[in-house]
């Protein structure tokens, strides 16, 4: 029986994906400690998720009035530890848990980016992911050495180029490669490592690779564009897709259509998993729910939405007043977030004001929550399943580690009863809890010529 598949949404910062998440009276403050990591992953693998998951930037969000310190003074994702070395912490105390880390394709080299994932699934006994991302605006650049940020779909054809050049490192040793024979001085049969001695448009990297093949076979491959460019790219690369669907037409829409891009490529679509975004507040009753969201929405403020709208949308909404258009060239000048840009215009604003923008992505509230007691968010989350408009869901979390134990204590048994979600883990691997085949050597490519 297909089973519902969930992912938390994880950040090494001082928050969560929302920014007043910190200021929640139940959030933990020692964010950048090893028990913090550890006790999620305790709280998640208790709750059997399939994954959790690190979000990353590359800057503080300080795009907005071109200065940090409202962000330091607000607690807005100010303290941004690297994903991977947080994801080793929390390995270190579970043994099934999925470990999913971001790590950009626009500032690291592929090398590096296939050797780090690749050891880190063998350090996990085939547990990692690597969420492929482009980085989205000059202030991260700048950090990373450059001027700016480039353009939009040019970052997706370098990171097509990105995904070739990691992708061809790890199928460059056969699962047989190492044989260790020492009476015969053996370590490795050299015709079974193999260089890759790629050249592109932006990228080249010779080899050999300095990893073997994992028990996985490589890291699973997450990907979460939702701009026409990234929707491509998903559908030719992910293997567990991140959306974020506001309702169950958009999604119905949406999930047919990248399945089929997938189906299109020559790939099964049922080996791209799609994961819908939820805020889930829930609790021992819908009224106790209700409850808790009131008392949420008080937590935040203008200053969270426009510091997190500059960083997504690379431009300074301090410039502009509240109620002041955007001109023609201001919009179609927008390099960062475009699919973001793309529902506002959708909303028919030819010309949106900032408020217009604050109101419609509704960036960095809680907005679009789901709000109910056990029977009611299973109950959705059964008809979203059932329909079928995604494969499971990104668990967002209002404030942590408190959403994520809500959710295992409430939701988890109601969705287990029904016989929608495991019991147990069914395997060791990331790909045994997605139902995602371990990838043969080289099948990767027959999908790569079909996209070109």
């Amino acid at each position: 029986m297909r089973q519902i598949h969930f992912v938390a949404f994880l950040q090494a910062q001082n928050c969560t994906t929302l920014p007043s998440s910190w200021r929640h009276p139940d959030a933990r403050t020692d964010t950048y400690s090893p028990d913090y990591y550890q006790h999620i992953g305790r709280v998640l693998e208790a709750g059997k998720f399939d994954i959790g998951f690190f979000d990353d930037r590359l800057a503080m969000p300080d795009m907005y009035s071109g200065d940090h310190a409202h962000t330091v003074q607000n607690g807005i994702r100010c303290v941004k530890m690297d994903p991977v070395t947080c994801l080793m912490a929390m390995g270190a105390a579970t043994k099934h848990l999925g470990l999913g880390a971001t790590y950009s394709t626009t500032y690291y080299e592929p090398f590096h980016v296939a050797r780090l994932f690749q050891t880190v699934d063998l350090m996990t006994r085939g547990r990692a992911a690597w969420n492929v991302v482009t980085s989205v605006n000059d202030n991260e650049a700048r950090n990373m050495g450059r001027e700016g940020v480039i353009a939009h779909d040019t970052r997706y054809d370098r990171a097509d180029e990105f995904l070739e050049v990691v992708l061809g490192h790890w199928d460059s040793w056969d699962d047989d490669a190492i044989v260790a024979d020492k009476a015969n001085n053996l370590y490795a049969r050299p015709d079974k490592v193999r260089r890759i001695d790629y050249r592109g448009k932006f990228l080249s990297s010779r080899g050999p690779f300095t990893v073997p093949r994992s028990p996985q076979g490589h890291p699973v491959v997450i990907q979460a564009g939702q701009s026409g460019r990234g929707k491509r790219f998903a559908s030719r690369w992910g293997e567990l897709i991140f959306v974020n669907y506001r309702n169950i037409e958009e999604a119905r829409k949406n999930y047919a259509e990248l399945k089929d891009g997938a189906a299109k490529l020559g790939r099964n679509p049922d080996h791209m998993k799609i994961t819908t975004l939820a805020y889930v507040m829930t609790g021992g009753s819908k009224s106790e729910a209700e409850d808790k969201k009131a008392a949420y929405d008080k937590l935040s403020n203008d200053i969270d939405q426009l510091s997190l709208l500059s960083e997504a949308l690379n431009f300074d909404f301090a410039t502009k007043g509240m109620d002041e258009p955007f001109t023609d060239a201001e919009i179609q000048g927008i390099e960062g977030m475009q699919a973001m840009r793309d529902r506002v215009l959708a909303s028919g604003k030819k010309n949106p004001t900032v408020r217009d923008f604050m109101e419609i992505t509704g960036r960095g509230l809680l907005n679009n929550a789901w709000v109910g007691g056990p029977k009611e968010i299973a109950d959705k989350m059964e008809e979203w399943f059932t329909a079928p408009v995604c494969d499971g869901f990104v668990i967002g979390p209002t404030h942590q580690p408190g959403s994520f134990e809500e959710f295992v204590k409430y939701i988890v048994p109601e969705l287990q009863k029904r016989g929608l979600y495991r019991k147990e883990y069914s395997g060791a691997t990331l790909r045994d809890h997605l139902g995602l085949p371990r990838p043969a050597i080289g099948a990767w490519r027959t999908k790569a010529d079909a996209a070109d």
